[in-house]
């Protein structure tokens, strides 16, 4: 049954990244991200692999959002912006049905990764610790990866700057625990000196 569901996981989040080559492996990526900031944290194995299932269909709502408005080259305008930020929404209400996923966090996921950690985010603007914990793993994750891949709007930017914006947002966009974790995994490790 986990089998099938990673399987059905995965098809749906490859059928998002089919549908914008832009964003093609953004799910991927971000599961991975976010599963590796969970492992640091220590957290049990079964809730690992629900934030990396969790990871992946993150942004599956994106389906419902029209495409002229998905792969918009330019700025969005505040009423494009106001749809794109249905998305989390759109996701909770394409899957809530799945009982595993209301037990697991997959959908405090999917509705609360872009709420921020000083209340500003969307779609409830929800608070520091009244975010879900594994939301606001994903949250990182997920910006850490939008910066550092190419999109049709903007151009990545190197590690390095996606790395200090993540820092600078500590106790605003981000959790600052996490960030701390999450910069951790990125440090050079020194090879014994003997």
């Amino acid at each position: 049954m986990e089998k099938q569901n990673l399987e059905l996981t995965e098809a749906l989040s490859n059928a998002l990244d089919y549908r914008d080559t832009y964003t093609q492996h953004h799910s991927e990526n971000v599961a991975k991200y976010a599963i590796e900031i969970a492992k640091k944290m220590k957290l049990p194995k079964n809730v690992c692999e629900d934030i990396y299932l969790g990871g992946l269909l993150h942004d599956i709502g994106k389906i419902g959002i029209p495409e002229d408005i998905l792969k918009k080259p330019g700025k969005l305008t505040k009423r494009e912006l106001e749809v794109i930020k249905t998305h989390p929404t759109i996701g909770y209400e394409m899957i809530k049905h799945v009982s595993s996923f209301n037990r697991n966090g997959v959908l405090d996921i999917v509705l609360y990764h872009h709420e921020r950690y000083d209340g500003k985010g969307y779609p409830k603007g929800l608070k520091g610790d009244n975010i879900p914990l594994v939301a606001r793993i994903v949250g990182i994750a997920d910006t850490f990866d939008a910066m550092t891949s190419n999109r049709i709007y903007k151009s990545q930017v190197n590690v390095e700057y996606a790395l200090n914006e993540i820092r600078s947002n500590k106790g605003k966009q981000f959790d600052p625990e996490l960030v701390d974790i999450f910069l951790s995994l990125f440090e050079k490790v020194e090879p014994d000196q003997k």
